[in-house]
């Protein structure tokens, strides 16, 4: 299921309906977990392991039901605002930073939430002030550059750190008035250090300085996966272009002198011809001003000329780009598909036009399948085709829904109060049917199950035959605007902190290939993929939770005014049946829900939380 809302996360379903009273319903002064904080609480967070992380007047706090106690208590650096927290994206690490004068984070610590251990300190790994610190995945490390504390004298200094211990694994000390900037780059035999007199490479184990040279003001480098190309990239001075290097592995420029491009990369891509880059321009006002759009150029692995007499058009900010066999296949947020070879020259016959922000572009047996907000389509690869005679097209809508139906090779798609098949083979659709849902609402998520189709919104949930005749329909009634209003929604899948181009180029060398469309239940047996790679026994048990989850999803948790209050109740997806309900007595509940592990976390006053155990 992909959504406008959702676009490559999960989000927990909180759905607001009444329930019958019949049902013996178990009451908010009888959790079957109890934690009292001892401190205000600012802000919960539910993480991709599953612990709570909750932010207090006191500091950090860690939550996991099975017991009473606290899962970890850090208060070292005191009251933790929300803003100060980096949850590492599948991984079981929160980042806690505080900045001081000159932008550096004067504390700064390192916390695995599914061990409650405290990993890294400033204060007790003996740092005065942190200008970088990031965590590698699934390297499983952590590197660190800025100022000691006073027994060094203040020297600047580079250190990294494994993440499964706590254990520093390799340090070295500048010597002058050298400093490090930017972000360092760990390769098999060494670091490659940005500094303010040059890069240096050094042996962190035995503080060799393997070679140095002259690139200055150097912001974040890549390498081949041999290690033998060094790409550079450096801002110029008036930050709306970027300045590109490449190095040998002896640190010897491979290129005559630098390349620039226009704007700022956000995606780029080492391939054998070189290096394929996406910069973003800013247009500004005025008759000579630059357009706000994207660039795609293709830089020379020997040499750095850009291999193409003439760039693609973008007419907009590239959204899709990816890597294919006979050249680059990328899609623009404004709307439109095309592709252009490695040589320069375009793929398809024309360049597609299609409805604004593509929310899904994949491969399937008859073609590339794009889903918009406007329209859907399947795409001959080599010519740009349009597969089905005619594009399914609906109004721009909110929300737009997809799932794949094995069992009848179709593919289904809800916008617009429709729900249309497509069928996978000839590419004919049909209006399935008009979702006829109570209270104002529109589906919001369309789930191919074993028995039918389940389509939902906040206050609906709606069964349907394979031919699309309700076989069930309930609506809830919502317990009040001022209710609805309190309510904190728990994110439980995939975290969306903001990483860096060359991060996400790290985490994962295969995000610029197309996939390939698959149903829901295939698409969560696939999370845990990018963590698969690395160790530890904290990543382990994340894995267990991802594994576990494809096949829990049978529930959905939803919010209603009972006869004695406002509770939580429990949903079958596949009959309806009401499995549970939890009354809260509290006419405005803080809480949220962990939908993968079923766990509802209920704030009853500012310093304490309740936990019930949605699965009983």
């Amino acid at each position: 299921m992909k959504t406008l809302l959702i676009q490559s996360k999960l989000l927990v379903m909180i759905v607001l309906l009444l329930s019958t009273s019949s049902l013996l319903a178990q009451k908010a002064e009888t959790p079957d977990y109890q934690y009292n904080l001892g401190a205000k609480i600012n802000d919960m967070t539910i993480t991709e392991g599953g612990t709570m992380v909750v932010a207090t007047n006191d500091g950090l706090v860690g939550v996991k039901p099975g017991s009473n106690d606290l899962l970890f208590n850090f208060t070292d650096y005191g009251k933790v605002k929300p803003e100060e927290l980096n949850f590492i994206p599948r991984a079981p690490y929160v980042v806690v930073g505080q900045t001081g004068f000159g932008g550096l984070q004067t504390k700064s610590a390192v916390i695995d939430y599914m061990s409650g251990k405290v990993l890294f300190s400033t204060e007790k790994n003996g740092w005065k002030a942190i200008g970088m610190s990031r965590v590698l995945m699934p390297a499983n490390k952590l590197i660190v550059s800025g100022q000691r504390k006073a027994k060094e004298k203040y020297a600047q200094a580079v250190a990294i750190y494994d993440l499964n211990t706590g254990e520093q694994i390799s340090f070295y000390k500048f010597k002058g008035s050298r400093t490090a900037m930017g972000t360092p780059l760990v390769l098999s035999d060494g670091v490659i250090i940005p500094t303010t007199k040059g890069l240096m490479k050094v042996n962190m184990s035995s503080g060799n300085i393997l070679w140095e040279n002259e690139l200055k003001y150097i912001g974040w480098m890549v390498a081949s996966e041999d290690e033998k190309d060094i790409y550079a990239f450096a801002s110029t001075s008036n930050k709306k272009n970027t300045k590109i290097y490449k190095i040998n592995a002896n640190g010897a420029s491979a290129w005559a002198d630098e390349k620039k491009v226009k704007g700022n990369i956000s995606n780029f891509q080492i391939l054998p011809q070189g290096i394929a880059v996406v910069s973003d321009v800013t247009g500004g006002s005025g008759t000579f001003a630059a357009k706000s759009e994207s660039k795609i150029t293709l830089l020379s692995a020997a040499t750095g000329d850009d291999l193409w007499d003439k760039a693609p058009k973008t007419k907009g900010y590239v959204q899709h780009f990816y890597i294919m066999e006979d050249g680059i296949l990328f899609g623009i947020r404004e709307g439109g598909i095309n592709k252009v070879s490695y040589d320069g020259k375009p793929l398809f016959k024309k360049p597609l036009k299609t409805g604004e922000n593509i929310l899904t572009m994949a491969s399937t047996p008859q073609g590339l399948i794009y889903i918009t907000s406007e329209d859907a389509n399947i795409v001959n690869l080599e010519t740009g085709d349009q597969v089905w005679k005619k594009p399914l097209k609906f109004k721009r809508a909110n929300v737009v829904s997809s799932d794949y139906d094995k069992k009848n090779d179709r593919y289904l798609i809800a916008a617009d109060e429709k729900l249309f098949a497509i069928d996978a083979n000839s590419g004919t659709s049909e209006l399935l049917m008009e979702a006829d849902f109570e209270g104002k609402e529109d589906p919001t998520s369309v789930e191919v199950r074993d028995g039918g189709i389940l389509l939902t919104s906040d206050q609906n949930m709606m069964f349907l035959d394979w031919e699309g005749q309700s076989t069930w329909h309930e609506y809830k009634r919502a317990p009040g605007k001022s209710a609805f209003g309190a309510i904190l929604a728990g994110v439980t899948a995939v975290a969306t902190a903001a990483a860096s181009a060359s991060a996400a180029y790290e985490a994962g060398r295969e995000r610029n290939y197309l996939g390939q469309y698959t149903a829901r239940g295939d698409r969560l047996n696939n999370l845990s993929k990018g963590m698969a790679a690395a160790s530890g026994a904290s990543i382990a048990e994340m894995l267990k939770r991802f594994n576990a989850t494809s096949a829990t999803q049978n529930a959905q948790f939803i919010l209603t005014k009972l006869e004695d209050g406002v509770g939580l109740v429990k949903l079958n997806k596949d009959t309806g049946a009401l499995e549970k309900e939890i009354v809260l007595k509290d006419k405005k509940p803080t809480y949220k829900v962990d939908e993968f592990g079923g766990i509802l976390y209920y704030k009853p006053n500012d310093k304490t939380i309740y936990a019930y155990d949605l699965n009983k």
